[in-house]
């Protein structure tokens, strides 16, 4: 038995490091920078890139756990696997975390796939044609649901390919927007300087917060543990390589579009903030480049988080906390998983409001990031952290959500009742599959 689970795995190592941190990069930096610039800017202005400094920092914190639990178990199961494993005793529990983080991927991958869509046509007639967004966005994820399903390492290389020439392409517009910028930060900061405009600490931190969603994603480096060599080295490497490119990578644009793009025209047109901007200052081929840089980002987020999520859902079905049809693989693809995550996120796309949905994800990737530290709090000898980081990231973000909850409660009321309702679906299928695998 042994012997054949070597040559298993041996067979299905085809992932390298530059394959990995693509993975991981895929499923941050997708719509994310196109997404919370508007939303930051218009909270905190010229403190937008210390708000996403900030949301980085979280990130490595909730990360650090991630990676000690993914070394010690190397399961592809990642965070239903851990809390499992943790806490043998309650199914229930287990069976929840999976019912959680597979909605949360779902989401993403709608957002995703809607936000490629509204950049891919807005050059065209029907840029404000929502049936034909919604048409596109679906497309998108049938798309990469064949390349998934094609080959593992096809999609790595695809991911590869896209990730590295979208990050080429930031990196352009990046340094184009800081050449042509219209002020200096240390203007920006006296103009905007803090409380004098209302803006304070915790309002920068309740920013860092709620554009967390953009840093999610590097955990799906563990989902791919059995296509990977050496995990104790790759996990580490590509999960905190990937997460200090993404903050660098977020902070530089920002800065550039803060210093180069008048405030108003950021917030009015906040998911085209950056096209809008590029066109101003270097006309009709700035706007192309910034809409192929969002194309590049979103569809490589498709493409990476449906691949790790589609390890995740096939190991919580093997374990009958979801239908166990989905654990089926073929040549080590879960194809029915990646098919059913697929369907599922093509259904938001057509009757969700993917702005909630996002802003849910965000709660959910903080709250099972808690719990996840937690459950290396449990076994910390065995994984050898240090208390102090898991103490660290623990109350960091048990504050990011509360900041959370406490920006929805005032300025979003709506959202609470969402939230609510879908976390109610969410934990009855959670409980239901609990009772059958006992």
């Amino acid at each position: 038995m042994s012997n054949h689970k070597l040559i298993h795995r041996k067979r299905n190592k085809v992932l390298g490091i530059p394959e990995l941190i693509a993975i991981a990069l895929g499923g941050m930096v997708g719509g994310g920078i196109f997404t919370i610039l508007g939303i930051s800017v218009s909270m905190v202005g010229a403190y937008t890139p210390f708000a996403i400094a900030l949301g980085g920092l979280l990130a490595l914190l909730a990360a650090y756990s991630y990676v000690k639990l993914g070394i010690y178990y190397k399961d592809e199961g990642a965070s239903y696997s851990f809390y499992k494993r943790t806490f043998p005793n309650f199914p229930f529990a287990a069976s929840l975390v999976g019912w959680w983080v597979i909605f949360g991927y779902i989401s993403t991958i709608a957002l995703y796939a809607y936000t490629f869509s509204s950049y891919a046509l807005s050059a065209s007639d029907f840029a404000n044609n929502e049936w034909a967004r919604k048409s596109v966005a679906a497309l998108v994820i049938l798309t990469f649901t064949l390349i998934n399903v094609w080959s593992v390492k096809g999609m790595g290389k695809i991911e590869d390919i896209m990730v590295y020439s979208k990050l080429v392409i930031l990196v352009v517009i990046s340094f184009v927007l800081i050449n042509n910028s219209q002020t200096t930060l240390p203007v920006l900061l006296t103009s905007h300087h803090l409380s004098g405009n209302g803006i304070n600490i915790f309002s920068i931190f309740i920013v860092a917060s709620v554009t967390f969603v953009a840093y999610e994603g590097f955990q799906l480096v563990i989902n791919a543990v059995n296509e990977m060599d050496k995990p104790d080295k790759s996990i580490p490497k590509a999960i905190y390589t990937a997460i200090l490119l993404c903050i660098l990578i977020y902070i530089v644009i920002s800065l550039g579009a803060i210093l180069a793009i008048p405030f108003d025209d950021i917030i009015e047109n906040k998911e085209y903030a950056l096209a809008a901007g590029a066109e101003k200052i270097l006309g009709h081929w700035g706007t192309d480049l910034v809409i192929l840089g969002a194309l590049l980002a979103t569809s490589s987020a498709i493409s990476g988080t449906l691949f790790g999520a589609s390890r995740q859902v096939s190991v919580i079905a093997t374990d009958h906390y979801l239908p166990s049809f989905l654990s089926h693989k073929v040549n080590s693809i879960p194809i029915f998983a990646i098919i059913g995550i697929a369907l599922l996120a093509i259904f938001l796309v057509f009757i969700g409001d993917l702005e909630l949905i996002l802003e849910f994800g965000s709660i959910t990737f903080l709250f099972v990031s808690i719990l996840m530290t937690y459950a290396n709090y449990k076994v910390r000898n065995l994984t050898g952290s240090s208390l102090a980081i898991i103490l660290s990231a623990f109350f960091g973000l048990v504050a990011g959500t509360l900041a959370i909850l406490y920006y929805e409660f005032t300025y979003q009321p709506q959202q609470i009742l969402f939230t609510t309702g879908i976390y109610g679906c969410l934990t009855l299928g959670a409980w239901l599959y609990s009772k059958k695998s006992i």
